[in-house]
């Protein structure tokens, strides 16, 4: 029988103490960390809020990237490619697409689509200077609206490997952005060799 949330809730504070905190995650003993487990603890883990908040964009009317769906470094008639500034690893890109979808109603010939597009942009990625690997990521807990990450962990940093990737993404300095402008422009423009599209979008 499933846990419903009361349950669920009810059997992992089981496992925690006293003011409700779980154990260190065996993550945090990894030496890809980002943090030593000394000095570390967990946060309280609160009870089940139900119904959830509402996502931003769950109303296409009130979804920004709807609103932004010409805006990016690469576009073809369903689909546009942003690269996301501010980022401390070598080239952060999401893909979105230009109409409103999230996964679960993505219409099969788009969601066919997003399974060449994410295999092309990894390829790419992966083909920048000095770029070990393409993380991609799809979450969809803050946003209604489809969108894909994709991360590129530079060669050599060891530390940065797997699911912590997103965490040193926040603790490193911001990466100089003229040089993922560049490289943004050399992943779209072979993305358009080898899937078509554009650098604007259509008139």
């Amino acid at each position: 029988m499933p846990l419903d949330p009361e349950a669920f809730h009810a059997h992992a504070l089981a496992a925690a103490d006293a003011d409700h905190r779980l154990p260190l995650a065996r993550m945090t003993s990894w030496d890809i960390s980002p943090f030593e487990p000394d000095g570390l603890r967990v946060s309280p883990l609160r009870p089940p809020v139900l119904p959830e908040a509402a996502r931003h964009g769950e109303d296409p009317a009130d979804c920004r990237p709807c609103r932004n769906r010409d805006e990016g470094i690469w576009f073809n008639d369903h689909w546009r490619l942003e690269r996301v500034k501010g980022v401390g690893v070598p080239l952060v890109l999401m893909l979105y697409p230009r109409d409103h979808h999230d996964m679960a109603d993505l219409p099969d010939d788009l969601a066919a689509e997003l399974g060449l597009l994410s295999t092309r942009l990894v390829r790419h990625v992966q083909a920048l200077p000095y770029i070990a690997r393409a993380h991609v990521y799809r979450i969809g807990d803050g946003a209604a609206h489809l969108h894909v990450w994709f991360f590129a962990r530079p060669a050599g940093m060891g530390q940065l490997f797997g699911s912590w990737l997103p965490v040193w993404d926040d603790l490193l300095p911001e990466y100089p952005a003229e040089v993922a402008d560049a490289d943004a422009a050399l992943v779209a423009e072979a993305l358009i060799a080898s899937h078509g599209g554009r650098r604007t979008p259509a008139p």
